[in-house]
């Protein structure tokens, strides 16, 4: 089997057997197009079946020899390996030379977040008597309440929004639906954006009507749209930190869990796969930690009984 036909029919698999997303599909794509260019570019006069184990260690050498970084590496070898799980199901292979891959350790990096300070900061300089103010202030609102991806926020619909019961319906990654709890405060703002707003606007596209927040022309807002008008609150509250809408995500995770909530309700609403990957909000700041060894550690206080 060649190159081309092989994609062709790993990109099928990943639309029809996996729903996978457009922006997925391209991904796993460019990783074995990765593959498919370190054999050219070295001559290896191999089709994909016929690849050894040993070929393919010595591309992930390639790869990181080229400086990506260990998280890209790693992203590279998990597409690697869902194009080989494809030729096996397919019955094209019988044995997984990239079964013995391994991607480099990742260093578990801790996430920026906005204090609430911060936030209430960010909303408190949006004037609602400027234009889309409304609207700009429910989407802020929405997004730290709920800590929806930039994705989920465009695409959440009017249907599947329950003020009365006080939750949100989205449609998360794998197209996986889950419901989220809403705040009152982020209902109050939607509801004004709404009547202020939302039933006023020209609604052009059809498959628009149900969308909830929409720019002037009645469309579906942007990524680009939402990540300009957060930073430009950012500058506003004088705030000198790199802001994205995923910040509020952070926010939203972080906040709860050093609030106390219960990590599995945390993963819930934030659409995770893994436990693991909701863990990385239990950090807490340093000087937090110390503060509280000192206030509680028994040795401490005897420590200050000694200087007394």
């Amino acid at each position: 089997m060649d190159w081309k036909t092989s994609i062709k029919g790993f990109n099928a698999f990943l639309l029809l057997e996996k729903s996978l997303s457009p922006h997925s599909i391209e991904a796993y794509t460019r990783d074995v197009a990765k593959l498919q260019e370190y054999t050219i570019i070295h001559n290896i006069l191999s089709s994909p079946d016929q690849l050894s184990a040993e070929q393919l260690t010595a591309f992930i050498y390639y790869i990181n020899d080229l400086g990506l970084s260990p998280k890209s590496q790693a992203r590279i070898i998990s597409g690697i390996k869902a194009f080989y799980k494809y030729l096996i199901m397919e019955d094209i292979l019988d044995h997984d030379p990239s079964e013995l891959l391994e991607s480099p350790k990742l260093q578990r990096t801790l996430p920026d977040v906005l204090s609430y300070e911060e936030i209430a900061s960010i909303l408190d300089n949006i004037d609602l008597s400027q234009p889309h103010a409304h609207r700009n202030r429910a989407i802020l609102e929405t997004l730290y309440a709920c800590g929806l991806r930039v994705s989920e926020l465009t695409g959440l619909q009017i249907s599947n929004y329950y003020p009365e019961e006080g939750f949100v319906k989205v449609l998360g990654k794998n197209n996986k639906e889950r419901l989220i709890p809403i705040s009152p405060s982020a209902i109050k703002h939607i509801s004004l954006y709404m009547e202020n707003e939302r039933n006023q606007l020209p609604i052009i596209q059809k498959s628009h009507e149900d969308i909830l927040f929409l720019n002037r022309r009645g469309k579906m807002m942007t990524r680009v749209m939402i990540f300009l008008l957060i930073k430009d609150y950012v500058a506003k509250a004088g705030i000198n930190k790199s802001v994205s809408p995923h910040t509020f995500r952070h926010s939203f995770a972080t906040h709860l869990v050093e609030g106390g909530a219960d990590l599995r309700a945390v993963q819930e609403m934030l659409g995770h796969e893994s436990i693991l990957t909701t863990e990385i909000y239990t950090h807490v700041d340093r000087q937090y930690l110390r503060e509280m060894m000192l206030r509680f550690h028994p040795l401490a206080h005897q420590r200050e009984n000694d200087t007394e």
